[in-house]
């Protein structure tokens, strides 16, 4: 059975490589034109073998849609707790729902039917992914009334619907809350959320298999993901009143420095009034002259100092692309791979530069993280400048 579809583009020669995997100790390596595949849809997927998917949302958001897919799509197992159909294997309980698939390690499997106060013991286990489904109150009114022939009003159903969300209702609304598990809490410990407000199954089927939730990322990242959320997670640190930007310096998998931006040790920092230029709000790359404020990328280097980084093999991360400045200073070190994720205002003159001086630029953008995808750079782009390369 296909498992794993890969795709590597060479933009050097304008061929593809591909890697079919038709079991976990069989691989194919195929170099072929991209005319090969004229007409066929490639989604890049890598499915785990090894996954339990958790439906949860409020009534008639289309959980049990979602799993339909998933059982059809990518051969999940779906399972529930006391269910009735006997097409579907059910359980006592959560507990032992979850003692079946941890025993089961080697297959695939999804429910819509978790116990919302045993949700932190499925979270504990590497291969559970929680999805929270929803949809607009309004539109799940409209699905019951087509699905049940329901007669009951659209303010019993908000009622119920508040109760089961929040955990209160109108008649507990002035008394003293008594804890108890909520789709509040779950929604805010979801892996992922989707917002199905889609008409008809095409429309969610397509959105479904674009988010990839089989997607092995999404259980345990890779290097380039791990680094990628170090890079924003130092980012948090930033002071700079102008945009949040982390870097992470990498050799052999081993973080070297860590940086973000901002003013100087010694100097008020950005956010208190440090830089004259942030501040006023300047226009992205202008007034740089002016700015106080270190880049992440000169932050990281400075810390680990040239001798540390000047090897083959020192790879630096960050959140945002590089601008012109910090390229060259990189350029200098002697780093020859640059990965970022969200784009900036100077990327085709960073490119440049660092197509001239031999430095692997490509981006990452993890299936886990948020990105503003109108501030990415188009394929286009990036098909002219060249910045992905095939893999070492």
């Amino acid at each position: 059975m296909l498992r794993h579809i890969h795709f590597f583009k060479d933009m050097s020669k304008g061929y593809m490589f591909y890697i079919l995997c038709c079991s976990i100790f069989q691989a194919q390596l195929l170099y072929l034109s991209p005319s090969f595949f004229r007409g066929v849809r490639v989604v890049c997927v890598c499915e785990s073998g090894n996954m339990l998917i958790g439906l949860v949302g409020p009534r008639c958001s289309g959980k049990r849609t979602v799993a339909d897919f998933l059982v059809t799509r990518h051969h999940f197992t779906p399972l529930a707790v006391q269910g009735t159909e006997h097409t579907i294997r059910s359980f006592d309980d959560s507990a032992a729902l979850l003692k079946f698939v941890t025993e089961n390690w080697r297959s695939d499997f999804v429910t819509w039917d978790i116990d919302l106060g045993q949700i932190d013991q499925f979270k504990k286990r590497p291969f559970f992914l929680l999805v929270y489904v929803d949809a607009p109150v309004t539109v799940r009114y409209q699905r019951l009334c087509a699905r049940d022939r329901s007669s009951l009003p659209l303010d019993s159903f908000v009622e119920k619907d508040d109760e089961a969300v929040f955990g209160v209702s109108m008649a507990t609304a002035n008394t003293a809350p008594t804890p108890r598990p909520s789709l509040c809490r779950a929604r805010s410990t979801a892996d992922l959320t989707i917002t199905n407000s889609y008409t008809t199954l095409e429309a969610l089927h397509t959105s479904i298999a674009d988010l990839q939730l089989p997607n092995l990322e999404r259980l345990r990242p890779s290097w380039d993901t791990y680094f990628m959320h170090l890079s924003d997670l130092a980012a948090r640190r930033s002071n700079c009143m102008k945009r949040r930007v982390g870097c992470i310096l990498v050799k052999d998998s081993r973080v070297l420095a860590t940086g973000y931006n901002g003013t100087p040790r010694g100097l008020r920092n950005c956010n208190e009034g440090g830089c004259d230029r942030c501040n006023a709000n300047a226009a992205c790359g202008t007034g740089l002259d002016r700015c106080l404020c270190m880049h992440a990328e000169e932050n990281a280097l400075l810390e680990a100092g040239r001798g540390r980084v000047d090897v083959a093999g020192t790879v630096l991360y960050c959140n945002t692309c590089p601008c012109l400045g910090c390229a060259i200073k990189i350029i200098q070190v002697g780093i020859k791979e640059v990965v970022y994720s969200k784009s900036y205002g100077m990327d085709e003159m960073t490119a440049k530069v660092f197509k001239e001086a031999g430095v692997r630029l490509r981006q990452h953008s993890p299936p886990s993280m948020r990105l503003d995808t109108d501030s990415l750079v188009d394929e286009a782009t990036v098909d002219q400048l060249g910045w992905l390369s095939p893999p070492q």
